[in-house]
């Protein structure tokens, strides 16, 4: 039988420089990682310096060959009908492209907007010109990281809770080799696809196009199926539960792709190591035997 490859890590600080977040996620085992390039509730933010690259890619190598994605700025609202306020969210997109080739991050995730009194059809017309727009304006030297569309929870105005939301941003973009996709299971279950079962899970994915699935964030959810609450909860001890989260651990589609965390933690990490040893125990027995490997390996790179 071949083995998959699992990858699951989570979304890190990088308190003290961007390669602080590899010495983070190397202490809790993970073999996937998400970061801030910098502050996301921050509009003007600088170039990645040559030492910053230089510090990152180093750290990088020493962690190992395991995926990195960047998530844009919470600020970011390409579905915005206020020009001043999508003409800043295209040059702030624009920027985190940047950074990220700078990086060499494949990826930044991106939440859709909110429409915020325009109508549907004209939203997601926006969304997809603002994505076009900040493509165009960081086209220059070296390729482009991908933007990777994430579903939401649907709350109030905003895009995402839809899956064809995101499939409609694809169809009217310029440029649909350059977009992919985020599942995020918290954002899905409240949005009312309900991940509790297998049966619940494929109905979910026959909803999106799974070549361009990139990443999945795994998170629990304190809100109920269809609440649109967007308040991510520990692993097993939320709504979707223990056998939801195997569901997609183990569903053929997304057993090979990077999965992040995005629950609260301290600074010790003591959640995210918790989470991930309840992720692992979720995996089937050839799954959990690799991703074991995987995790060996990085405790004796960490010296545990």
């Amino acid at each position: 039988m071949t083995r998959t490859r699992r990858f699951l890590g989570a979304h890190e600080s990088v308190a003290g420089g961007l390669h602080t977040a590899f010495e983070r996620i190397r202490q809790v085992g993970g073999t996937a990682l998400q970061i801030f390039t910098r502050n996301q509730r921050q509009w003007e933010a600088p170039p990645v310096s040559p030492d910053e690259a230089r510090e990152f890619a180093a750290a990088w190598a020493a962690w190992g060959d395991y995926p990195v994605a960047s998530h844009a700025s919470y600020l970011v609202n390409p579905a915005s009908p206020d020009d001043a306020l999508w003409r800043r969210s295209i040059a702030a997109l624009a920027q985190e492209l940047e950074r990220c080739r700078s990086l060499r991050i494949p990826w930044v995730v991106l939440h859709p907007g909110a429409r915020t009194g325009s109508g549907l059809e004209e939203a997601l017309a926006r969304a997809a010109a603002c994505v076009d727009a900040a493509l165009d304006m960081a086209d220059g030297q070296g390729e482009l990281p991908l933007i990777l569309l994430e579903n939401t929870a649907g709350q109030g105005t905003a895009l995402g809770g839809a899956l064809e939301h995101l499939s409609g941003i694809v169809a009217l973009s310029r440029h649909p080799d350059r977009l992919g996709l985020c599942l995020d299971t918290c954002h899905a279950f409240v949005a009312g696809y309900d991940l509790r079962t297998p049966a619940g899970l494929e109905a979910t994915l026959d909803g999106m196009d799974l070549a361009r699935l990139k990443l999945v964030h795994v998170n629990d959810t304190k809100g109920g199926l269809g609440s649109h609450l967007d308040r991510h909860e520990h692993i097993g001890q939320g709504s979707i539960g223990l056998e939801g989260f195997r569901a997609v651990l183990n569903h053929p589609a997304l057993a090979g792709l990077p999965m992040v965390l995005e629950t609260h933690k301290e600074k010790d990490l003591k959640e995210d190591l918790e989470n991930l040893a309840t992720l692992r125990t979720l995996l089937e027995d050839s799954c959990r035997d690799f991703e074991k490997h995987e995790y060996v390996f990085q405790n004796l790179i960490n010296g545990f």
